[in-house]
């Protein structure tokens, strides 16, 4: 039996990807795996085409004997993988001290961030202030800005969630096939941010308030589909984590501080507080679906 990213390759689909292969022997290894996908149904929880596992499993076809891949290109020089940090200018530039009660400052809006200048706003502001700095996200994601009087006061980033979490992966009960197939629907908060001149109370909290009751809106008008879970993590040699508790959130324990281990590769860090926040009813039934999960299933 063949189960790659949560999915088990039947003996039928096995012999139509290898007709697929036979078929088109021209085709590059992405277009391959965007057309075995559609024949097969294979799309990630946004409803795209799951490429990169259609790709990994037909090179584990190919290494296994079963198929054999058209020969690669002859590419170009690699570019650089270090990816293009943001600049910091005026617009970004400390602004004086907000104080007060949240009733001094008026009502918070937390809206996504969808013009690009916005995007490259909350980049900008990542990069400048935030002590992990900015990282471009891949996959499904979106960005925040919190705003109150017209002014803004820091600005958030969701993304994707970690592959592979022990406490989570435990508390959430799925297994190792369900978890890599359910993933897209649990949700990181990999940056959050209040700009170090703002100090108001309550501020953080209430804003994360705001944002559990958004967010499964926001991800669906943007992505096509609703998230089941919301996870985060706080360093606690920086912060307690106090805003994630007064929201309601739920601490499940530290991460080990050791990252995935990939052929050739290894690095650590240090380990961090594991909260999480159910973002639907059903989120375990949505995560533990041992089968595609639909929008409908989702409440």
């Amino acid at each position: 039996m063949i189960v790659q990213c949560g999915r088990q390759i039947k003996t039928d689909e096995l012999n139509l990807i290898r007709e697929t292969v036979e078929t088109f022997p021209n085709l590059s290894l992405t277009e391959l795996a965007h057309t075995i996908c559609e024949h097969l149904g294979w799309y990630t929880a946004s409803g795209r085409n799951k490429v990169d596992a259609c790709r990994k499993l037909l090179q584990r076809l190919e290494s296994q004997g079963l198929i054999r891949l058209p020969e690669k290109e002859e590419v170009g020089p690699v570019k650089s993988a270090q990816q293009k940090q943001p600049v910091a200018n005026n617009r970004t530039r400390p602004q004086e001290e907000v104080t007060g009660t949240l009733s001094d400052i008026g009502p918070v809006v937390v809206r996504v961030a969808q013009k690009k200048k916005e995007v490259s706003l909350v980049n900008e502001y990542l990069h400048r202030y935030h002590y992990l700095g900015y990282k471009r996200p891949f996959g499904c994601h979106l960005r925040y800005l919190i705003e109150a009087q017209g002014d803004i006061l820091g600005c958030m980033l969701f993304s994707g969630a970690a592959k592979a979490l022990t406490p989570r992966d435990q508390w959430i009960g799925w297994s190792a096939n369900e978890r890599l197939r359910n993933l897209g629907f649990v949700v990181n908060n990999g940056r959050f941010l209040i700009f170090p001149w703002v100090k108001v109370r309550y501020l953080a909290s209430h804003v994360l308030g705001k944002i559990v009751k958004g967010l499964v809106k926001d991800w669906e008008q943007r992505w096509e589909y609703q998230p089941a879970l919301l996870e985060t993590f706080v360093d606690p040699q920086y912060f307690n984590g106090t805003c994630y508790q007064a929201a309601n959130f739920k601490y499940l324990g530290m991460t080990t501080g050791v990252g995935l281990v990939r052929p050739g590769k290894r690095y650590k860090t240090s380990p961090k507080k594991i909260f999480v926040y159910p973002l639907v009813d059903n989120f375990r039934q949505v995560l533990c679906s041992q089968e595609a999960v639909g929008k409908e299933a989702v409440r």
